[in-house]
């Protein structure tokens, strides 16, 4: 016979919006990510969306609002302008 899971635990994975501790508490296709000073379910990003690429290891932890990552054979990459380097410095997700 089987114990009944305790109360706290909840019984399916997080839709978007629903509070989480970790990613394995969200449904597939979303990550456990910061919003304010909480965590959320958040849809794992698609090719084209606007990702956020962290110069420095450990710095994911201090946004506020923090994003999912590229969703799997995506890379989060410098987006391609037609137009001087410099000019933008937006990050897409885009196929390796």
């Amino acid at each position: 016979r089987r114990t009944p899971a305790p109360a706290w635990l909840p019984a399916a994975k997080g839709e978007e919006g629903d509070f989480c501790l970790r990613s394995s508490d969200c449904a597939a296709g979303l990550c456990c990510a910061r919003h304010f000073w909480s965590k959320i379910c958040k849809p794992v990003l698609r090719e084209g969306q606007v990702c956020t690429r962290h110069r420095r290891k450990g710095t994911h932890g201090l946004e506020i609002f923090q994003r999912c990552q590229c969703a799997e054979g995506l890379a989060c990459r410098l987006q391609r302008e037609h137009g001087p380097t410099d000019a933008s410095r937006l990050h897409t997700c885009q196929r390796h």
